[in-house]
């Protein structure tokens, strides 16, 4: 495991008023996306864990750390970093048409797979029913309740949610009888991972098809026939 500094330096709201920081850290420590960061504070003794990040928005020396943070963080604050960690997205190299699906109330952790997919060229179809920051025209935003017809169009499905909503999975994606998805896809599941990715806890325990995985050290990005 790596081990870096960060320096916060700048803080922002995001569109469900919630606090962002943009780290300035060397390129080495930019977490891919669906992969994370563990931060902490190392002249507050009293932060007895670690707080995992994800990127919200890849930059070329840094990038914009996703809610939530702890309320002490503010700019100039000097962190240490390990990682980054986990498992992130892989998007297969024949996709062409990229579909996002942000269940909660956030799609902030989408976003740097979004920045990859435009670089590459790919369509990009993004459905949520959060409140949304300023996105590149050329990102189709949709509500999320059209999700299940979009699973034919796309190539690819790349999903955001919680642990509680991965029993609701198939009801949002529309599917019946215990079928998959008509296309291949990843889920970022977020889960507490208190004990920093050693898998120690078994906190962040994720039920699959079968039997548990642990989110800290098999994902937290899991691919999607992990459920069916």
């Amino acid at each position: 495991m790596h081990a870096y500094q960060a320096r916060i330096g700048e803080l922002r709201l995001d569109p469900a008023g919630q606090v962002q920081a943009r780290l300035d850290c060397p390129p080495a420590a930019l977490p891919a996306p669906g992969q994370y960061l563990l931060a902490y504070d190392p002249q507050d003794a009293s932060a007895a864990l670690a707080t995992p990040l994800f990127a919200a928005e890849l930059l070329a020396d840094g990038f914009w750390a996703a809610a939530p943070l702890p309320p002490a963080w503010q700019p100039g604050l000097v962190l240490a970093l390990r990682g980054p960690l986990g498992k992130g997205f892989a998007l297969p190299g024949d996709v062409r048409r990229l579909a996002l699906a942000a269940l909660g109330g956030s799609a902030a952790r989408l976003l740097p797979l979004a920045q990859q997919a435009l670089r590459q060229d790919l369509s990009v179809a993004l459905f949520t029913a959060a409140a949304l920051p300023r996105l590149p025209s050329s990102i189709e935003i949709n509500p999320l309740g059209m999700l299940p017809e979009a699973l034919a169009w796309a190539d690819f499905l790349a999903v955001d949610l919680s642990v509680e909503q991965v029993e609701s999975l198939a009801g949002v994606l529309g599917l019946q009888g215990g079928l998959p998805p008509a296309c291949p896809g990843q889920a970022l599941v977020s889960a507490a991972m208190p004990c920093g990715g050693s898998g120690g806890c078994g906190a962040c325990a994720i039920p699959v098809r079968r039997g548990w995985k642990l989110a800290c050290q098999d994902g937290p990005v899991f691919d999607l026939r992990a459920w069916w």
